[in-house]
């Protein structure tokens, strides 16, 4: 009778109800950061109760998605605009949630079948579908701006156009996405976790992959807590308190890994022009806001102010250390070669995730009365982009050299080297 117990206990401890409460946790702490940051940043004074639909849109591009705004004041002026941009303190938050209670109940177990693994994963996949559809629908908002009064009021009640502008979600796009987002973080959460089960052939996987993936981790959310502690002190001594927590709720990551990635050397192409502007550091403002296309490096940022050096040093420190610790958890019979390896495949993914994750892009175009074509003198733009290849090529040399130094350092320290070894 004990086999037939054994085997109907993993799916009773991770069924429907399960999955209900990983998903309605992970949306509910999403909502609650894109709500606090957006209400930071003024969102909540939004016309015609808009604010909801607004938290519905962050939580749409949070997970991949893009919005498309547009306007128009009848034949008076119209406008359209367009922003991608990964709102990442809220995917962040949402992915460290969901990723816990996926693991939850497989905690305490060293094997799981393939098949287990995927229908645990397929039953959060089939809700979390469910709430793609509600926020892309959800996401969706025209409401009227208030003009005042004045010559602006005048000229809207003669042309009979009060203007109205909106914002709406590819929804098609955005449950792809979503789809996509969650099924990286359901991975990413297995490869991370030391105590998550694997299927029997995948275990001797882990001892490549799992200190390497786990060190990434460490190596990114110490980052965002390094942002943060910087991002908290120049609230305290600059002020604009509001417009700093709606920069940590939002895209504190988003700034922490840019300077990251620029760290390691690499460079970043961008431009901001017409209303756009980056609330914090001022210096990417300053940089980025140039005629043509500007170039953020460290040579850059070091110009415009030299302790931006800081950046290197913060980056060596951490690298050397989490690769430290990766070595310290490896089997003994791993070579230093195969630590300056992994670590460097480790990094250079890494790096590509930021690249693709970090990149912003936004436009704005203004057709008035008949003139502008929504482009020209009446637009504006900001993007930011890097060079990929570069980044990605910097990333696998730094994780190369910080590997075999960490290898290196914990050759007389490691605890675990007879684990792995196979018994004689």
């Amino acid at each position: 009778m004990s086999p037939p117990t054994v085997t109907a206990r993993p799916a009773s401890r991770h069924g429907w109800a399960h999955a209900l409460g990983v998903v309605l946790t992970g949306l509910a702490v999403m909502v609650l950061v894109a709500a606090l940051g957006l209400w930071a940043a003024g969102a909540a004074g939004l016309p015609d109760g808009a604010f909801p639909r607004v938290v519905a849109a962050t939580l749409a591009t949070a997970v991949g998605g893009s919005v498309e705004l547009s306007g128009n004041a009848g034949a008076l002026a119209q406008s359209r605009a367009g922003l991608t941009v990964l709102p990442l303190s809220v995917t962040l938050a949402g992915a460290l949630v969901i990723g816990a209670g996926f693991l939850r109940p497989l905690r305490h177990r060293a094997v799981a079948s393939a098949a287990e693994l995927a229908g645990w994963a397929a039953r959060i996949a089939a809700l979390w579908l469910l709430v793609l559809i509600g926020l892309a629908l959800g996401a969706r908002q025209t409401f009227a701006v208030d003009v005042g009064s004045g010559t602006l009021s005048d000229l809207t009640g003669l042309f009979e156009a009060a203007p109205r502008v909106g914002f709406t979600t590819d929804v098609p796009l955005t449950v792809l996405f979503g789809l996509v987002w969650l099924a990286g973080v359901l991975l990413l959460a297995v490869l991370v976790a030391r105590g998550a089960p694997l299927p029997g052939r995948l275990l001797r996987c882990q001892e490549s992959v799992r200190p390497a993936a786990h060190a990434m981790v460490v190596l990114l959310l110490a980052y965002v807590v390094v942002a943060l502690v910087v991002a908290l002190i120049t609230a305290a001594g600059r002020g604009h308190a509001s417009a700093t927590f709606a920069l940590i709720l939002l895209g504190l990551p988003n700034l922490a890994w840019l300077a990251l990635t620029i760290g390691l050397g690499a460079t970043w192409h961008g431009r901001v022009d017409g209303p756009f502007g980056l609330p914090m550091p001022h210096v990417l403002d300053v940089l980025l806001r140039t005629p043509d296309v500007s170039v953020l490096s460290l040579r850059s940022l070091t110009g415009y102010d030299g302790r931006w050096w800081w950046l290197v040093v913060v980056d060596a420190l951490l690298l050397l250390a989490v690769a430290f610790r990766m070595a310290v958890s490896s089997p003994a019979r791993i070579r230093l070669w195969q630590h300056a390896l992994h670590l460097a495949v480790a990094l250079a993914l890494t790096v590509l995730m930021i690249c693709l994750t970090v990149r912003v892009s936004a436009h704005y175009g203004l057709s008035l009365l008949g003139i502008g074509d929504l482009g020209g003198g009446l637009s504006g733009e900001l993007f930011l982009r890097p060079m990929l290849w570069q980044a990605v090529g910097l990333g696998a040399l730094w994780g190369l050299v910080a590997g075999l130094l960490g290898g290196l350092l914990a050759l007389p320290v490691r605890r675990r080297g007879d684990v792995g070894e196979p018994p004689h």
